[in-house]
């Protein structure tokens, strides 16, 4: 199937001026709560008061009212309050009228208007977290860009937990990304916050496991989890052989939505996507979105509620230091020593172009008395997991790594980003580093060049994201960069 083809347009599917009426005002009611609420918690020179969503970072996840097992489990994890974050732009849209009818505005869209600009006005000033959990839970679409390491995947974790009730041989949720790895952290955090709520099941499926397996699992009433997160190429294989059943899915989750648009798994998202029915709920996430990509993403779902980072200057990470080195390629081993010799770090991750690369790095690494592992994508998918395990677990502080590891991975201990081997686009440089630094902690990247074309890519993150990387210092402070 073409990757233009079939791609489901509601704008094309218009419901009757009375379904639209009820479905907008059910909506934004909900919206216009949370408006006064905010409206009441502002004192008169806009001081943030406890009991709205302006307010919660002094209330906490508590606003939010959550299901008690999902509290409880959120102070389990340690968490208090929602994550803080910069400035965001916060879109949505009513359901459009134009094409069924030019009946003139009324009273009642004006007012819904005027309280969706009001809305936009009090949401602009909140975290991610803030501005999407509220409208997640209730059902809305939602399409997020934010900066890595800013909470994006409890997002949609809690949102799914908070509105799913489980039924036995009934999959509830499917949750997409692009990787492995990704997809065993993810169904890791759905089990962190679910361990109060022992009825619901979650699994993972990807490459590299055989499909009877999954097949057999699936198809066991007793075993079958209500929450499936997986890889594109594994869950339309399944989808497509009757294995997994998408007569019940009601909430369809694109973890680096533009990752798997952009590329040949588009065809897979679009097969699953059609088999799912109409009425779900669909949420996307990632840190960079074109403008392009934001109008297919829209593509799929209704009314969604939009937060991009339209200053791409504001996607960078404040407590990350960025510098560069300029080197000969065969001068890279040993300042890769010496760099690691000098600087203190909790765990590193260091990025390479290839899987060839990537294996002889680690074994040149492990030779100089650095012991490391490395993940890429050839690397037999049970030692993938493996190692991925062993760094998260902090058992091994050096990671050598491909792009495969360059988006989404979160492993709280690594301050440290090294970019042996630059990466090809601006994006994927954002999303390397964003491994260091997360949730506004202080790291460290830095970037060897070595071609004309490597300054080239540099000089392109430097204007993308406005942000200055300067030659590495012969000493950096390491209270700068290391947290603990």
């Amino acid at each position: 199937m073409s990757h233009h083809e079939e791609l489901i347009d509601y704008e094309e599917a218009v419901p009757s001026i009375d379904e639209q009426v009820d479905t907008s005002t059910t909506v934004q009611a909900a919206q216009a709560d949370g408006v006064d609420s905010a409206a009441a918690g502002e004192g008169e020179n806009g001081a943030d008061k406890k009991g709205s969503y302006v307010g919660v970072h002094s209330t906490g996840f508590s606003d939010f009212l959550l299901k008690p097992e999902l509290s409880r489990a959120i102070v389990d994890c340690g968490f208090e309050h929602p994550s803080e974050g910069t400035k965001y732009s916060l879109s949505t849209q009513s359901p459009s009228l134009d094409k069924t009818s030019h009946i003139e505005e009324s009273n009642n869209e004006r007012w819904m208007k005027d309280t969706r600009s009001r809305q936009q006005q009090k949401l602009q000033r909140l975290s991610v977290q803030q501005q999407c959990i509220p409208q997640a839970i209730i059902g809305n679409d939602v399409i997020c860009q934010a900066k890595s390491g800013l909470g994006k995947t409890a997002v949609f974790v809690l949102a799914t937990l908070q509105q799913i009730e489980p039924v036995d041989g009934e999959v509830s949720v499917v949750v997409v990304c692009h990787t492995r790895e990704l997809a065993f952290q993810i169904r890791n955090e759905y089990q962190r916050f679910s361990k109060y709520m022992p009825k619901i099941r979650t699994e993972v499926f990807y490459g590299g496991v055989p499909e009877r397996e999954n097949k057999e699992l699936l198809n066991n009433k007793e075993k079958c989890p209500h929450i499936v997160v997986g890889t594109p190429g594994r869950l339309s294989y399944l989808v497509n052989n009757k294995a997994l059943n998408p007569d019940h899915v009601k909430h369809f989750v694109l973890d680096e939505c533009d990752k798997m648009l952009e590329t040949d798994m588009r065809a897979d998202i679009q097969e699953i996507f059609r088999k799912i029915p109409q009425h779900k709920q669909v949420m996307m996430f990632t840190a960079t979105l074109s403008k392009e990509m934001r109008s297919l993403c829209k593509k799929f779902m209704k009314n969604p509620l939009e937060i991009y980072v339209d200053d791409e200057g504001k996607l960078t990470l404040h407590g990350l230091l960025q510098h560069y080195v300029s080197l000969k390629d065969e001068q890279k081993n040993r300042k890769l020593n010496d760099l690691l010799d000098t600087l203190e770090f909790n765990q590193v991750v260091i990025f390479v172009k290839s899987a060839q690369r990537a294996n002889m790095l680690q074994k040149i690494l492990t030779a100089c008395n650095f012991p490391s592992i490395c993940i890429h994508a050839r690397m037999p998918q049970e030692q993938r997991i493996s190692n991925y395990k062993e760094f998260k677990d902090n058992k091994q502080r050096i990671m050598v790594a491909t792009d495969v590891f360059g988006r989404g991975i979160d492993v709280e201990r690594v301050n440290i980003v090294i970019n042996y081997d630059i990466p090809d686009s601006p994006d994927s440089y954002l999303h390397r580093v964003g491994r260091a630094g997360r949730f506004g902690t202080k790291g460290l990247a830095i970037t060897f060049v070595s071609t004309e074309e490597d300054k080239n890519t540099l000089e392109s993150v430097q204007a993308r994201f406005e942000v200055e990387i300067t030659e590495l210092p012969d000493q950096i402070n390491v209270d700068a960069y290391k947290t603990f």
